[in-house]
């Protein structure tokens, strides 16, 4: 099933502007996603209305509307845009930069007026900011504090560690989120809409938005590449099986959102909780060499390591944690390997699910338990009046007990046996856990 008619053949591109410029959004109403910022009474949404551009650092993952967000940002303030790529510029751009945001503000030098002339606002757009070093950052906050243009800053990086200090206190930092399937099927409707591409079979197009992987831009610049091979062939129609013919093996091994990709990491999971190592650098290799982004692998490896490992090793969860930091300060390829490392150490590790099966019994007891009171011990007694009511009365303070524990102390609600939902594992740090909560049962137990 194609989502239009297989009759329509899409207009020769060659002379054309590419596809991604093609279906920029020109107004907010047409941007798809980010609708955290964009939507009603969001922050960035209120920025736009508010009449008052303000500096901003626009943080996310590539092809998500960081350029799209700043243009517009020029447009509703009706300001000067400069752009700067912090790949290819410098101290020299900035100064070129300083120059005409001057011209803009304050007329030509000589004080001879132009003709029809009006001062405007001057936003500068810098992409991949954090290419930049301190010094070349540290350029631009004179004039950002001056006032004398607005500085929004790009950046695929953590800006906590990329970005300086003082000019990260000068400007708003908002997080873009990739695009979602949702949002990338309209683009390739919109793509079509515009004769840019023949009609694509819904499987096709699943395949193309598991590649995108929230980029919109390499979700476009596919489109094209399909859009002039299809011309070539005269093809009316795309579908899944060419789709792979003309995108080659690099489409067949990255299928992210597909079955083979949730396989995969269920097999890296799997050899983690079953320990072992090697069978789990193969799997995460496997995911890293097919296009999965490192950030999503760190956040699953940050799972394994609450529910497979728990208190039977707390450090998993610290160097899990680690990896990720080190991943986002480094990037690819010399953050990978503290991934690899964390991998290696979440296989060997003892294993508990204990805490992992507790949270589970807890949540459930909570959903189908009625709402319990506190017990008047255990309540808080910041006022006179609460403390005339007897909140609080008879609580007793753990710390000024025989070995900082008050036995016999009841902290469930009335009336609730205990519910046993932490039970350790005889691994690692939990058999020591269990002996110590045995020890308290028992003086519990002897309190009676």
């Amino acid at each position: 099933m194609s989502t239009r008619p297989a009759t329509k053949t899409p207009k020769p591109i060659s002379t054309q502007q590419p596809l991604a410029e093609r279906l920029r959004p020109h107004t907010l109403g047409e941007v798809i996603g980010q609708q955290h910022l964009l939507g009603e009474g969001m922050p960035l949404r209120i920025a736009f209305e508010s009449g008052q551009p303000h500096s901003a650092i626009l943080w996310g993952p590539p092809g998500v509307g960081k350029t799209t967000i700043a243009r517009l940002m020029a447009d509703a303030f009706d300001a000067q845009f400069i752009t700067i790529s912090a790949v290819l510029g410098g101290v020299k751009d900035i100064r070129e930069a300083v120059d005409q945001a001057l011209l803009a503000r304050d007329g030509p030098a000589d004080g001879q007026a132009l003709i029809g002339w009006e001062s405007r606002r001057t936003i500068v757009f810098v992409d991949e900011v954090h290419r930049f070093n301190k010094s070349q950052q540290d350029a631009f906050l004179p004039h950002v504090e001056s006032g004398l243009f607005t500085f929004i800053g790009a950046t695929t990086e953590n800006p906590s560690f990329e970005v300086n200090s003082a000019l990260l206190s000068r400007a708003a930092v908002y997080v873009l989120q990739p695009l979602t399937e949702d949002d990338l099927k309209q683009i390739v409707t919109k793509a079509q809409a515009i004769d840019a591409v023949p009609a694509v079979e819904a499987a096709a197009i699943d395949r193309l938005v598991a590649y995108a992987d929230g980029d919109a831009r390499r979700l476009l610049n596919t489109l094209e590449t399909l859009a002039v091979a299809a011309q070539q062939e005269q093809l009316t129609q795309i579908d899944d099986a060419w789709l792979l013919r003309v995108l080659g093996e690099r489409m067949r091994r990255y299928d992210k959102g597909g079955e083979q990709f949730y396989d995969t990491i269920s097999a890296l999971h799997k050899s983690v909780r079953g320990s072992d190592p090697d069978a789990a650098l193969y799997w995460f290799v496997r995911m890293l060499d097919g296009g999965a982004d490192p950030r999503y692998m760190a956040r699953r490896l940050i799972r394994m390591a609450s529910e497979d490992i728990g208190l039977a090793d707390p450090r998993a969860l610290r160097l899990a944690l680690d990896a990720a930091d080190v991943y986002e300060r480094l990037g690819t390829p010399e953050g990978e390997l503290a991934l690899a490392e964390c991998v290696v150490y979440l296989a060997v590790a003892p294993k508990s699910n204990a805490v992992y099966k507790a949270f589970n019994e807890a949540k459930a007891f909570v959903k189908k338990d009625g709402t319990r009171p506190v017990p008047m011990h255990l309540r808080n007694a910041p006022t006179k009046l609460m403390k005339a009511l007897d909140y609080g009365k008879g609580y007793r303070y753990a710390h000024d007990e025989e070995g900082g524990f008050a036995a016999g102390e009841t902290y469930l609600p009335d009336g609730m046996p205990p519910p046993g939902f932490y039970r350790p594992v005889a691994r690692g740090l939990e058999i020591r856990i269990a002996d110590k909560l045995n020890e308290l049962k028992q003086r519990n137990h002897h309190s009676d």
